[in-house]
């Protein structure tokens, strides 16, 4: 895989869940899939793209002991820099991001988000060296309705809209700039964070089957797609 020659490149992978959806006491990140906890299957997917990249992960600070037992039970060797959370997701990659130091490029990745693909990583990092600031997405495929303040609803456009996944990959300077703000609850995902200084962020194509762990369901599903990439 052709990475940008010359720049160095972090990942933080946020991983705070706490798998309340799952109804389970094991929060969703450390859910085994395929035998192995989610987390360890984001962290290699971000290593198989680029063995030398920069691995942040954010975890809460009483679960970082837990983390570092599965480690150690799954001989997992991968290096990997523990930061703690915050409050909020965006108090959490904010501290992640007053670690770095010498990198150009930040992805920020969802720690339930196992199953991303190298290709779609590669897209990422190779458009943000172009736009400084991108997102991946996929097209809507169900139908959509806007809930309007009288508690009625009406049909949109789905072809209006995307579904916004990650890894969101950033221009480092342009991202901890953006994270000097004040935290707002409008701050949705990193994207939002940036726009809300008045950068632009593009698109690109992201993948069907990098899909988010929030439920049952999901570990099911993921597990199905890991049977059939083998």
């Amino acid at each position: 895989m052709q990475n940008m020659k010359g720049s160095k490149k972090t990942v933080v992978i946020v991983a705070g869940g706490k798998g309340l959806r799952m109804k389970s006491d094991i929060p969703k990140q450390f859910l085994a899939l395929e035998a192995k906890p989610v987390l360890m299957h984001s962290i290699e997917a971000f290593y198989s793209y680029d063995p030398d990249m920069d691995v942040v992960v954010v975890l809460p600070e009483l679960q970082v002991a837990f983390w570092e037992n599965l480690c150690r039970e799954h001989c997992f060797s991968i290096p990997c820099r523990i930061v703690n959370g915050g409050e909020t997701r965006f108090h959490s990659v904010k501290n992640a991001l007053e670690v770095l130091r010498d990198t150009q490029w930040v992805a920020v990745h969802d720690a339930v988000r196992p199953l991303v693909d190298v290709e779609t990583i590669a897209r990422c990092f190779d458009a943000a060296e172009k736009h400084r600031a991108v997102v991946p997405v996929i097209e809507a495929v169900d139908s959509m309705r806007q809930l309007l303040q009288d508690g009625t609803s009406r049909s949109v456009d789905r072809a209006a809209y995307r579904l916004v996944q990650t890894p969101q990959v950033f221009a480092a300077d342009l991202l901890k700039k953006a994270y000097e703000q004040d935290f707002s609850p409008l701050f949705t995902d990193d994207a939002s964070v940036v726009e809300a200084c008045g950068e632009d962020v593009i698109l690109v194509e992201g993948a069907r089957e990098n899909i988010k762990i929030t439920t049952p369901m999901d570990v099911a599903l993921a597990e199905s797609i890991i049977r059939n990439r083998c």
